[in-house]
């Protein structure tokens, strides 16, 4: 049974060190990198390591960079109110890594483009590169101060010290060594952090499984709570979580992530040889995918430990976000070091985002923006002080979005939503160009704008029926009747009121579809536009498609095109 003394509890010294222990470290090597170790004073040092990377510690920055403290927290917190389908989630990586590997990368690696948006423009032409670098910098630009606030307040919640101290100590400490380290001070804290996640979560899992009596009886109580109801094959694109919405609706987003993102390519091209890129993806499959286990078992045992006496529905805690803290305070708050080394865990995530996408942003901002207003004379000492300078820049943007975010509590959903906005676009487009050997540039303009309206009216329609209560997502049962003492509230969960008009089926899509459906309508719309304006299409030169399509080119005379291929 569950009471108010079972989650009190203060940061000890030992959790301390743990904690600015891990802060320490990052600054530590970044203070390496950029004062004692090899000089990088060219663009190519600052932005790709010189090439010289290993793959351990490149696969490593992978995992840590898109496992953010979001993910630790957030994963388990839905599992526990929605069930278990997010383990279908690792079919989704499988499938992701592997058209990664063989469609999408090996393009980016033959032409060794710094901004992947560099190669929009080589491919169709300026205005979609600009396009897409805008989406790319103001949806980093909204993410960073998301990424570093949810685990800031999980920090002062076990801790008492404000968030406006902790949440700009932590960017600051960000800046600094991504700053004078470049990339590979983030690929090393990375590999830091990315240790202690994994540290974190066989931590608080072997504590999990101890505390709710065994697999045998975690299994038995999640699945007398259907929180095991993942079986359910029925193509119903408006349930919220289901086995196609993970292998169709995650692969696509999934996607985005791995095989365009620029974050992804820049760390990949660190590595010297192409087969050393494939190992760090199939490295960083295998590590995602065992995360993303460990976040589902921890869910499902969370439900186990409180199916009787729902932390929620018993006033303990007020918002899902915060089951996570307080499941790892509930059973391990009386060991020494363990919640400091879970905050230090989801803080790792938070930090490896934060540097990785600061990294990224200095990378194509400069390419796809300063580039075209400095002269060509300019030196790479130079360019390596402004690539420095947009890292100082945009960790400042980001300081001061925190404080923003602490005032509008339903940003997180709205960015998450948005992103699925641009999201499908983005990949649609490299798609076109890298697949379809007869799509034009009026096929990816028209289908990036086409995709882009589609899923703003969609998202926007959904969010609409959804403030108005027309639709709600119902969690699965959860009961208070084991709770003892004083419950704070009396609210029912898990119950599906009848809804007084029900919109209609597709404005009800899951959220897990929308990048999924973006992409399709760029993919569709695109081809038929490049089929109706195919007269008088320039040549493609075969290396800016997949090797696997290359076949389709027409045997024709090499053109006299050249490539602006100009490295930093």
């Amino acid at each position: 049974m569950l009471d108010e003394e079972a989650v009190q509890f203060t940061f000890s010294w030992l959790d301390y060190i743990f904690f600015f222990g891990m802060l320490s470290l990052s600054a530590l090597i970044g203070i390496y990198f950029g004062c004692c170790g090899p000089k990088q004073n060219s663009a190519k040092e600052y932005l790709l390591a010189g090439q010289t990377m290993r793959v351990l510690p490149v696969a490593m920055s992978l995992i840590s960079s898109n496992i953010s403290g979001i993910t630790i927290m957030g994963a388990p917190a839905d599992i526990y109110k929605y069930g278990a389908n997010y383990i279908w989630s690792l079919i989704s990586m499988v499938i992701t890594s592997i058209a990664c590997v063989y469609v999408y990368m090996p393009v980016f690696l033959d032409l060794q483009l710094v901004s992947t948006y560099q190669y929009l423009e080589m491919r169709f032409d300026r205005k979609i590169r600009t396009l897409a670098s805008i989406l790319f910098t103001l949806q980093v630009l909204l993410l960073n101060p998301i990424l570093i606030y949810v685990p800031a307040l999980a920090f002062s919640q076990a801790t008492g010290l404000h968030l406006h101290v902790i949440a700009p100590t932590l960017c600051i400490v960000c800046i600094f060594y991504t700053t004078i380290g470049g990339l590979k001070a983030v690929l090393w804290t990375d590999t830091l952090q990315t240790t202690s996640i994994f540290v974190c979560l066989l931590v608080v899992f072997g504590m999990g499984l101890s505390t709710s009596g065994g697999v045998r009886n975690v299994v038995e109580v999640a699945a007398k709570g259907e929180r095991l109801d993942i079986f359910d094959f029925r193509l119903d694109p408006t349930k919220r979580d289901s086995f196609w919405a993970f292998v169709l609706g995650c692969t696509v987003s999934w996607m985005v992530d791995i095989s365009i993102n620029q974050s992804t390519m820049q760390r990949v091209m660190a590595v010297p040889t192409k087969k050393q890129a494939e190992r760090v993806i199939y490295i960083f499959c295998v590590g995602t995918m065992l995360i993303k286990a460990f976040t589902t078992f921890i869910g499902v045992m969370m439900y186990a430990k409180y199916s009787e006496c729902d932390p929620i529905g018993s006033g303990k805690v007020t918002h899902t976000d915060q089951m996570v803290p307080y499941y790892v305070i509930d059973v391990g708050g009386k060991i020494p070091g363990l919640p400091g080394l879970f905050i230090a865990g989801i803080f790792s995530g938070a930090l490896s985002s934060l540097s990785t996408t600061l990294n990224t942003l200095a990378a194509t901002f400069y390419s796809d923006f300063v580039s075209l207003c400095v002269p060509d004379t300019i030196t790479e000492k130079t360019k390596s002080k402004i690539l420095k300078l947009i890292v100082v820049v945009g960790g400042i943007i980001c300081i001061l979005l925190v404080f923003v975010v602490e005032k509008m509590g339903g940003i997180l959903q709205l960015t998450v939503t948005f992103s699925g906005i641009t999201s499908g676009s983005l990949l649609g487009l490299f798609t076109l160009g890298m697949i379809f050997p007869f799509a034009n540039s009026k096929g990816a303009l028209c289908g990036g704008v086409a995709g882009l309206v589609f899923n703003s009216w969609l998202v926007l329609s959904n969010q609409w029926y959804k403030y108005q209560g027309l639709i709600k997502d119902y969690p699965k049962p959860l009961s208070v009747e084991g709770c003892t003492g004083e419950i704070n509230t009396n609210v029912t969960q898990g119950a599906h009121g009848v809804l007084e008009e029900e919109p209609n089926a597709f404005y009800r899509i899951s959220f897990w579809y929308y990048t999924f459906l973006g992409f399709l309508v760029v993919i569709v719309v695109g081809l038929v536009v490049s089929w109706l304006t195919r007269k008088n299409n320039p040549p493609v030169r075969p290396e800016l498609l997949s090797p696997s399509v290359q076949f389709l080119l027409p045997k024709e005379k090499d053109s006299e095109i050249r490539l602006d291929t100009t490295k930093l």
